[in-house]
């Protein structure tokens, strides 16, 4: 092997997927660099994820191809596999997969490097840290491992395990590293940021790590994925109003449904009604933007169910929303229970919601323009030279619309006071 390692890496689902990668990569006990393609590498690594049935199939798909690629180079990089799909699919994935070379769980964090390094039988070399793949603008800080809750279509407490909170002061580091390194925004995710702490005995835990991270020197944005919604209390509003900026008014939190016949069937019966979590949050933040997710097509979701769903979502004109068709999956409750919905039926209910949002979207999108923003500058456009790709406050990175940016003093990773020229359908054009 070279002297110095050649990575290349893909990291599928969701965000704390992605602080996995840059936790398993930046452990890495020898010297390495990041590469653009499978073909010029040493090592490939892709991090999986296999919370729904597509998700599954992407990760699957990616692996082959990549194994494919590599089939016919020599020598022929090496293969590991880390993630949510062994975690769900363990000795079965291993035997219908011989290509790979080194398999990790989520678990395994600390012992995948050296994994890593026993494979590419590589030189010794100290680890540099949690390796960055987001845009230098912005980062994630996970604060959290697993779930306590028990939604029967959930797939992740039988993949990432109960609730396991990191360390205070862990956190704290890490969130200074980041900042450090020229991090403008901290994006806090866990599968229930209102949940950290409640496994170390910790009463108000998120409130308390908040506290600790609102004064870090250099954070100019924070904003937290995703929060259950009987943990968006008055206790919690009241401290982030009190506590100001940079704690930006944007609130992810999954509703996946509205009406209680269905919330039952989720076992979400604690999730608080939607209609007065929306009120509460906005008694406290009259211009917050709010996000949320929903699933349609539960077994046993009929057309009143779907209709109140689809009237929620009419007046309380959230900012983004992203909507799901339910999928069966093995080992959920949910799988055996009766009055599946068709797929036919699903599709439509899920085409419903999206129309409807995004005449709501647009209208809310039309209401910024002639208003001055600040705006995150993300990295330049790939097709338009002196465009870059930013994003306002209300906009979180990967899951929103951008806001399209040009001018002078436009560069990726600066915050740039800029007017709103334009709207369209999900984004924003935008002149400094």
């Amino acid at each position: 092997m070279a002297k110095t390692c050649r990575v290349h890496a893909v990291s599928l689902g969701c965000p704390k997927n992605r602080v996995d990668t840059e936790t398993a990569l930046g452990g890495l006990p020898f010297a390495h660099e990041m590469v653009d393609s499978p073909e010029k590498a040493d090592l490939v690594v892709i991090n999986t994820c296999s919370f729904i049935a597509p998700a599954v199939e992407e990760s699957v798909a990616a692996i082959l191809e990549t194994a494919e690629a590599l089939r016919e180079l020599s020598p022929r990089p090496k293969l590991a596999v880390m993630g949510c799909l062994p975690a769900r699919f363990g000795e079965e994935l291993r035997q219908g997969l011989p290509e790979v070379d080194v398999w990790g769980l989520p678990s395994e964090l600390d012992v995948i490097p050296v994994r890593l390094a026993e494979a590419l039988g590589a030189s010794p070399a100290a680890p540099t840290g949690r390796l960055a793949s987001t845009p230098p603008s912005y980062a994630y800080l996970k604060i959290a491992e697993g779930c306590d809750h028990a939604c029967r279509y959930c797939t992740i407490p039988s993949i990432r395990g109960p609730l396991v909170s990191r360390p205070m002061e862990a956190v704290v580091e890490e969130a200074r590293g980041l900042l450090g390194r020229g991090a403008s925004e901290l994006v806090v995710v866990a599968q229930d940021v209102t949940a950290y702490g409640r496994d170390l005995g910790l009463k108000e835990g998120l409130k308390g790590l908040l506290e600790r991270l609102l004064p870090l020197s250099g954070l100019k944005w924070l904003r937290l994925l995703y929060l259950y919604p009987s943990g968006v209390t008055d206790s919690l509003l009241s401290f982030l109003a009190g506590a100001g900026r940079p704690f930006v008014p944007y609130f992810d939190i999954p509703f996946q449904h509205v009406h209680p016949d269905m919330l039952a069937a989720m076992a979400r019966p604690k999730a608080a009604a939607a209609d007065a979590v929306v009120e509460r949050v906005r008694r406290h933040f009259p211009q917050a933007a709010l996000r949320s997710t929903f699933i349609v097509g539960l077994p046993g979701e009929k057309k009143e169910h779907f209709q109140a769903l689809l009237d929620f979502v009419a007046r309380s004109r959230l900012h983004h929303l992203g909507v799901f068709p339910y999928h069966r999956e093995e080992g959920t409750p949910a799988a055996s229970m009766g009055g599946q919905v068709r797929r036919d039926v699903k599709d439509r209910r899920v085409e419903a919601v999206m129309a409807a949002q995004r005449e709501i979207s647009a209208d809310i999108m039309e209401g910024y323009v002639g208003t001055d923003q600040e705006v995150l500058v993300d990295a330049p456009h790939g097709e338009w030279p002196g465009l870059h790709v930013g994003r306002c406050w209300f906009q979180a990175p990967e899951i929103d619309g951008v806001t399209y940016v040009s001018g002078p003093g436009v560069v990726p990773g600066k915050m740039i006071a800029a007017t709103i020229e334009e709207a369209k359908e999900y984004d924003l054009v935008a002149l400094a």
